[in-house]
């Protein structure tokens, strides 16, 4: 097999591999009801069944950014992914909080390499003008993930069960773990187009003079602190604030509701290689490209604090999958990162931002709802609570964008 179609295989495994990562961050919502019913949960306790999941996962950052560039993708992905097999079957076997927690933290710990062993296999087998493009590429099909975690799931767990569910994944998570394993390879035999990077050192000497290289550098806590806001913000208005908003604030149907979610996710699938493309060839911009898609989610956070009941539904479909249209130009912040690091220290970098990104999404989760809580606890879901999140997360944005406008712009520029 040529290491041209190789690459492709590699890719296409590897982006599969992140799709069970966001089925499985994603796949509590739906199986929620009957979780609540059969172990008799609070909403405190199904929260940290579903909270565990990403802070087992931010945590995984740390040793994964000192050792993915050594180690490599493929013996690093694998291992991880079988880790995620087993906490697929204690969480399907799971009769108590303890032991469905237990099965997230190892969902959250197996899956925490998949994005960032992706795109270090993208700086190895391809060449650096793709990767703005190919990075944006790999969210996009990661959103499928998020798919298969709302309508198909229901119907799955509907015929077996939502136990039997998990183990299906688990048996499709066990299987595509094999096949990367056996198929992926680090880098290419052959004499490649670009430069390939050697593997870094995995003596801790080497691994603590790379990290602290990499924290020095100022544009690595602003984009840092861009995915952290960006990230944050989005996960948390679609995965848990936009629905109580449209059904209780502006009083949209759950259907509706959940449709206007699902435009969300589309936005980010369509948005995610076209910002990829802009970037890459039409502006062959890194930084431009983000501040665009940063600007156009607080604008429209702004405009939902604008709405009244009785907005029209074509409305809200543009501005819900606008949302995720711009939302997806974070992606570019990987590349962004890349670009501006040391080669060698590339995975570190950005598992380092990926660490950020998944905190982001704990903080604005919880942040939020206590924020609405001490602020409005008479009527925390009501219009006005709404307005303030809302308000408050655009002025996140804006003030995050004004910090990333002293990053340094990247493509085709030396460092």
């Amino acid at each position: 097999m040529s290491d041209r179609v190789k690459r492709w295989l590699i890719f296409v495994l590897a982006c599969l591999l992140f799709v069970l990562s966001q089925f499985y961050r994603a796949s509590v919502a739906v199986i929620a009801p009957e979780l609540i019913e059969e172990l008799a949960l609070d909403t405190r306790r199904l929260s940290l069944i579903s909270a565990s999941f990403f802070y087992a996962f931010a945590l995984m950052q740390i040793p994964i950014s000192m050792y993915l560039d050594g180690i490599g993708p493929r013996r690093s992905m694998t291992v991880l992914s079988l880790v995620a097999v087993v906490g697929a079957i204690i969480f399907a076997a799971g009769h108590s909080v303890a032991a469905l927690v237990a099965g997230r933290v190892l969902m959250g710990i197996g899956m925490a390499c998949n994005l960032m062993g992706t795109l270090k296999i993208i700086t190895l087998w391809f060449t650096p003008r793709y990767f703005a493009t190919l990075s944006a590429l790999v969210v996009s099909t990661g959103t499928v993930g998020n798919l298969i975690a709302a309508t198909p799931l229901v119907l799955t767990a509907q015929a077996i069960g939502w136990r039997n569910s998990f183990l299906v994944m688990a048996a499709v998570n066990l299987l595509l773990a094999l096949l990367f394993y056996s198929i992926a390879r680090d880098r290419p035999s052959a004499a490649s187009a670009h430069a390939v990077p050697p593997a870094a050192s995995t003596a801790l000497g080497d691994i603590g003079r790379n990290l602290l290289q990499l924290i020095r550098q100022k544009d690595y806590w602003i984009i840092s602190l861009g995915t952290f806001s960006r990230y944050g913000i989005f996960a948390a208005v679609q995965s848990l604030w936009a629905g109580p908003f449209l059904i209780q604030a502006l009083g949209i149907p759950a259907v509706s509701a959940g449709n206007l979610l699902l435009l969300t996710s589309i936005g980010i699938v369509v948005g995610s290689p076209v910002y990829g493309w802009l970037s890459d060839t039409v502006f062959k911009n890194r930084k431009g490209v983000i501040v665009s898609g940063l600007i156009t989610m607080g604008v429209i956070l702004v405009i939902l604090t604008r709405l009244s009941a009785g907005t029209g539904m074509l409305v809200l479909s543009i501005l819900f999958f606008a949302f995720g249209f711009s939302g997806s130009a974070g992606g570019i912040m990987y590349a962004h990162i890349k670009e501006r690091m040391p080669p060698e220290s590339a995975g570190a970098a950005m598992t380092g931002i990926n660490f950020f990104t998944m905190i982001g999404v704990a903080v604005f989760l919880q942040g939020l709802g206590s924020m609405m809580q001490y602020l409005h606890p008479d009527d925390s879901l009501g219009n006005a609570a709404f307005v303030d999140a809302f308000l408050f997360c655009a002025a996140c944005l804006a003030i995050t964008t004004v910090f990333y406008l002293f990053t340094v712009e990247t493509l085709g520029k030396k460092k």
